[in-house]
């Protein structure tokens, strides 16, 4: 027997560094979608003020296996 998997976007902004912004949406995601079991990080991008870096921000594909 096999399993099917889903693919959706998510999109996480923080104001720490990308790593928090990765555990935000990792963390959220597991929250809202059942069998969540990988993702990865498919853009990355932050946002400046007055030459200094105010927040990081992340599109993850988040995969998780549809249930039976």
């Amino acid at each position: 027997m096999g399993s099917v998997a889903r693919v959706t976007t998510i999109n996480a902004r923080s104001e720490e560094s990308f790593d928090a912004a990765v555990r935000l949406g990792m963390e959220r995601a597991q929250q809202t979608l059942r069998g969540v079991s990988g993702g990865w990080v498919k853009e990355q991008k932050v946002e400046a003020s007055d030459g200094r870096i105010t927040a990081w921000s992340v599109v993850l594909e988040v995969t998780f296996i549809l249930e039976d």
